[in-house]
């Protein structure tokens, strides 16, 4: 359907929450024997969070390599209580950037990891918008009444060696590297790191690669950084809506598109295409709920049907086209996201993988959502729409600051 570099072969599972992610995950950790490497943005030591450590360290014990990384913005100091469990257990955990005195008001560290990404023995891989975070918890609101909505999907194929190479990569060029420069006298161990993780790169590619040419699902991955690939993602969107015929459906938790992604959406429309967002519907974000507004009106006006979860939060990052395209992944379409955070996104062709993805978006749409409206969008308080203004503004200036164009 677009020219993203497919590869067949893929046995592709969609997972809903917490309920549905933490099991899958916590299953194929007890099951690993070689090694097992997590990255996350929230690491978030609760009853969820804690089922996962426990998995960890489980594998940790029988003699399996683990790697955790996490954000330093977004995950919290390990307790002390955790620290001393992986080390016994041989867990070895980094958190990526914490923020340091002067916290954000350096640029620099606006850059985030926000990928959400899980490998299994090279065999399985985890791919999503899911934090390891209980559904029921926000960091900010605390407990909450309903389970945020949000999607992982677990892999098994081809495009598994692809999100091993991306994991390794990034653990040697922030953690081993340092390790060799700091600690000269482990370098012998070290380097018998590095061999492993590349034994085991290669032996995952020849797996995976093997004996599935053919059948299953089409997938790629796509990753979002700040060398190479620091548009992919939003190409990738951008590609796939111009090629729509009949509908695209969009559910993304901080919507703030660009010019060139919001045009796409109006053109889309205006041709005939039936374009649906799902959006939170919830006050979370002062910046991300009123900067978003004008944007918002932009698309009704185009003819964009626009829906609010309001079950509870919505933190989803998935669309579709036509029945067959779908992405499932960790990217806001945002600024943040598109312009500064590590990101990554499964991208399929598949007609059973699409529809069974719409199914759970339809159930969103019509038994937790309300839709938007222009009149009832023009009828706020000017205070509203004064804020809504207030935060545009303020958003163009910070990406003025990074000198980024959005």
């Amino acid at each position: 359907m677009i020219a993203t570099a497919l590869s067949a072969g893929h046995v592709l599972r969609l997972l809903q929450c917490g309920r549905e992610f933490f099991p899958a995950m916590v299953q194929a950790i007890d099951s690993s024997s070689t090694e097992v490497r997590l990255e996350t943005y929230i690491f978030h030591f609760d009853a969820s969070g804690c089922e996962i450590a426990h998995a960890l360290c489980r594998a940790g014990q029988r003699g399996v390599r683990v790697y955790l990384l996490m954000d330093g913005v977004g995950s919290p100091d390990v307790p002390l209580e955790w620290q001393q469990r992986f080390v016994e257990a041989r867990v070895q955990w980094h958190r990526f950037s914490p923020l340091g005195r002067l916290g954000l008001l350096v640029p620099m560290r606006w850059r985030r990891l926000h990928r959400k990404l899980c490998v299994v023995d090279g065999e399985i891989a985890f791919c999503g918008g899911i934090n390891i975070l209980d559904d029921l918890l926000d960091p900010v609101f605390g407990t909450l009444e309903s389970p945020r909505f949000d999607f992982s999907v677990q892999i098994t194929g081809p495009l598994v060696a692809d999100v091993l190479r991306a994991m390794v990569q990034f653990w040697r060029r922030l953690v081993v590297t340092r390790q060799i420069k700091q600690l000269a006298f482990h370098s012998a161990r070290q380097s018998w790191e590095i061999e492993g993780d590349s034994l085991l790169l290669a032996g995952a590619g020849r797996k995976n690669a093997s004996g599935s040419a053919k059948g299953g699902a089409s997938a790629a991955l796509v990753l979002r950084d700040n060398v190479r690939n620091r548009s992919s993602i939003e190409r990738v969107y951008r590609k796939a809506i111009a090629m729509a015929r009949h509908e695209v459906v969009i559910a993304n938790a901080y919507f703030l598109p660009g010019g060139k992604l919001r045009r796409a959406l109006e053109f889309a429309a205006r041709r005939g295409v039936r374009v649906r967002l799902l959006i939170q519907g919830r006050y979370e974000y002062f910046m991300q709920y009123h900067a978003a507004r004008p944007v918002l009106l932009s698309l009704l006006e185009a003819g964009v049907e626009i829906y609010e979860y309001r079950s509870g939060f919505l933190h989803a990052k998935v669309a579709l086209v036509d029945g067959v395209w779908a992405t499932v992944g960790s990217s806001n379409l945002d600024p943040l996201s598109l312009l500064l955070a590590r990101e990554a996104n499964i991208v399929v062709e598949n007609a059973d993988f699409a529809n069974h993805l719409r199914e759970r978006l339809q159930d969103a749409i019509n038994d937790h959502s309300v839709p938007m409206n222009i009149d009832r969008h023009a009828a706020r308080p000017w205070t509203q729409h004064g804020m809504d203004w207030i935060a545009y503004g303020a958003m163009r200036l910070l990406l003025f600051l990074t000198g980024r164009r959005y």
